[in-house]
């Protein structure tokens, strides 16, 4: 009776049997290396560059309560938001970066933000590389 719910492992009997579960095995090999290199073309397009930068705009008053934020996909392509908070008020901005690059002027902030988003991409592939070199 709960035979029903585990699952039967079959041995194979001879080489036939062994060159079919190959033959399986290989179709599904190909299909998850389809679906892997259709999941990396799709990834390219996210967000996977992240860099975060607080600063005082104002050094004789106030905190770090300012930021810019840097947001890139694979392409280095994505935007920077910046905050300026002050006592007045508080002013966003957003900037469109396309291939590094904006049609408008960075400031000092904003690039410290976009050269640690695209650090904080190529360390993580170091690290990856790292564990996985490690590893064998």
């Amino acid at each position: 009776m709960f035979n029903f719910f585990k699952k039967q492992k079959k041995e194979p009997k001879d080489l036939k049997e062994i060159l079919e579960q190959f033959k399986v095995l290989e179709g599904s090999f190909d299909k998850l290396s389809l679906e892997f290199e259709n999941l990396k073309k799709e990834h390219q397009f996210s967000v996977q560059k992240v860099g975060i930068i607080r600063f005082n705009p104002f050094s004789e008053v106030g905190g770090d309560q300012s930021f810019s934020i840097a947001l890139l996909d694979g392409n280095d392509d994505g935007l920077v938001i910046t905050s300026f908070y002050t006592r007045e008020g508080n002013r966003v901005y957003g900037k469109p970066i396309k291939n590094g690059k904006s049609q408008y002027a960075f400031s000092q902030e904003e690039i410290k933000a976009i050269e640690m988003a695209e650090k904080s991409s190529s360390n993580r592939y170091d690290e990856e590389s790292k564990n996985n070199n490690s590893a064998t």
